[in-house]
């Protein structure tokens, strides 16, 4: 699918950004809708199906927070977040909201239509063998469908949260360097954010119900990173 398919919604208050971005990103193909607010994005949200949202955080109206946890509640589209805020507790904020990607300004158009390439590049891969399924006790995941089930009950995930659980689950008893599944995950170099991963961690395990004190299946190897176990095989 061409990037003249992909439907993207950008939601930016200072117009300069929106427009130049907006530009950026409809000369690479996509369709893109743009809204200056967090209530016209929310309420484009409901009203239209979009492949990737771009979400400024300090958003009129509606804060960016809110609007991300509201596309939540409902959906996994990949979620890119801007903005002005540096410190990376505010970037780790955003990937607990369920962010996939985070882009800090000021920044150019360019790397930000490149992230956006990225983010939908892991999502839509194609490279995955045709119906791969994992069977790991009471969870289950179909590669092939972009499907997680624990005990038979589907669990809605993010892109980088099924990522993340794909590549640690390929090769249980494998443990990875935060670095390493930075690279995997978001699929380039995310250079000083390997607490972004934690983070991730720690959503996805809340989703499907590994209690970290009392793991089934993400284990934290301390110092170091994280390692995926069949509690099948444990014995």
């Amino acid at each position: 699918m061409g990037n003249e398919s992909r439907r993207l919604l950008l939601v930016e208050d200072e117009q300069a950004i929106r427009d130049a971005v907006a530009a950026y990103l409809m000369r690479d193909g996509y369709i893109v809708t743009a809204v200056e607010d967090g209530q016209s994005a929310l309420d484009e949200f409901r009203s239209h199906q979009f492949d990737l949202v771009i979400l400024d955080l300090m958003l009129p109206r509606v804060p960016g927070e809110v609007v991300i946890k509201k596309i939540r509640e409902t959906s996994d589209v990949p979620v890119i977040m801007l903005t002005a805020k540096g410190d990376i507790e505010d970037r780790l904020i955003g990937f607990e909201l369920g962010a996939d990607d985070y882009q800090t300004k000021p920044f150019s158009p360019r790397e930000l239509v490149s992230r956006v390439r990225a983010v939908l590049r892991r999502v839509h891969s194609d490279t995955e063998p045709q119906r791969e399924i994992f069977e790991f006790g009471d969870l289950t995941l179909d590669v092939s469908a972009h499907k997680v089930f624990v005990k038979g009950e589907e669990v809605a995930l993010t892109a980088a949260e099924f990522k993340l659980l794909t590549t640690l689950c390929r090769y249980p008893g494998r443990v990875y360097n935060r670095m390493e599944l930075v690279t995997k995950v978001l699929g380039y170099d995310f250079e000083g954010y390997e607490r972004t991963i934690d983070s991730h961690v720690k959503n996805l395990r809340a989703k499907i119900g590994d209690d970290p004190h009392n793991p089934k299946w993400l284990y934290t190897v301390h110092g170091v990173g994280y390692r995926f176990e069949d509690p099948t095989k444990s014995n």
